[in-house]
Order: structure tokens, then sequence, then C-alpha cells
């Protein structure tokens, strides 16, 4: 799976996620580390990536937009660097992969991951 890491989340989560198996790329190393969230997701979307963050955000874009992509996960963890959350997400991305590819929202946090289909309809 190609994962883009939003600025919010440290550089040093894609080696742990490419240890994972999956392709990954911070965005301060392809984009304006300023640029809009908007932005970001229109790069996400046409570079076929997952964007993983932990800005609330990128779930109201998609909410706002009823967009079908990119998929989205938000780490809603009290500690997201990867020593503490590694088996979380890599846990995640495994068990939703087919979601993911189809188009989706996934809120981790420590007990329990939300999973909604994109577009987000009300």
């Amino acid at each position: 799976m190609n994962l883009l890491v939003d600025m919010n989340l440290s550089p040093a989560w894609c080696p742990v996620l490419r240890r994972h198996g999956h392709a990954c790329t911070h965005w301060s190393d392809v984009g304006d580390p300023g640029a809009a969230d908007a932005v970001l997701m229109e790069w996400a979307r046409r570079n076929g990536c997952v964007v993983v963050t932990h800005d609330l955000d990128f779930g109201a874009i998609l909410a706002a937009t009823q967009a079908e992509g990119p998929s989205v996960i938000q780490m809603r963890t009290r500690d997201v660097l990867p020593a503490a959350a590694e088996h979380l997400l890599a846990t995640a991305l495994a068990r939703y992969e087919a979601e993911l590819h189809a188009g989706a929202l996934i809120v981790l946090d420590e007990d329990k991951a939300r999973v909604r289909i994109l577009p987000l309809r009300r």
C-alpha cells in the first residue's frame, strides 16, 4: 500500500511502515510543509496514497467534499510515535486493506478502530 505521512507525524514512521511492506513518503519530502491540507489531499489522491495523520481536518475535508478518496487514517492515540503506536497502525493497515483500497476514513485510538466508507454521507 502507498502511504503518505502528514507533517504532524514524525518522518520516523516511514522506515517503520516500510518494514511492514508499505511504500511510504513523508509530506516534507514531496510537498511544501506549510501547504494547505487540501493540497496534500489532492497530491495523495493523484498518487494513489492513503494519508496517515493526527489531524482531524482531513475527515472534515472528506465530509465537506463528499470525496471518494484518498483514504485517510487518523491516529487519535495519546502517543503517536512509532514506538508506541506501530502495532496499532500496522494491524489496522492489514485488517482494513480492502476498505482502504476502496476508499475509507479510519479513526484509530488505543481501544478501537472506526471505519467509514467514502464518500461520507449523513
